[in-house]
């Protein structure tokens, strides 16, 4: 587990350790809760930026396969040893 320090000013740390004792919790404990969501919050929205992107590129794209199907022999028939 990784360790983080930060600066902050006295009075902002006073209220926030009172505030964590309010709470039954620690200011320690807090920190890492909302840094922790922060990070997956970011990566959730990563990935459905991702998401979005992909079908907007899959309804641009105007490719057909002309009505033509594959066979297993066709998909394959490069790697075959003669």
């Amino acid at each position: 587990m990784g360790n983080l320090t930060i600066t902050v000013d006295d009075e902002t740390l006073k209220r926030a350790r009172i505030r964590a004792l309010e709470r039954g919790e620690s200011v320690n404990a807090y920190l890492a809760d909302q840094l922790r969501k922060y990070a997956e919050d970011d990566e959730d929205e990563r990935q459905q930026r991702t998401v979005t992107r992909l079908l907007e590129l899959s309804k641009s794209m105007s490719g057909t396969s002309g009505g033509r199907g594959w066979s297993r022999e066709d998909l394959y028939d490069d790697r075959r040893i003669s």
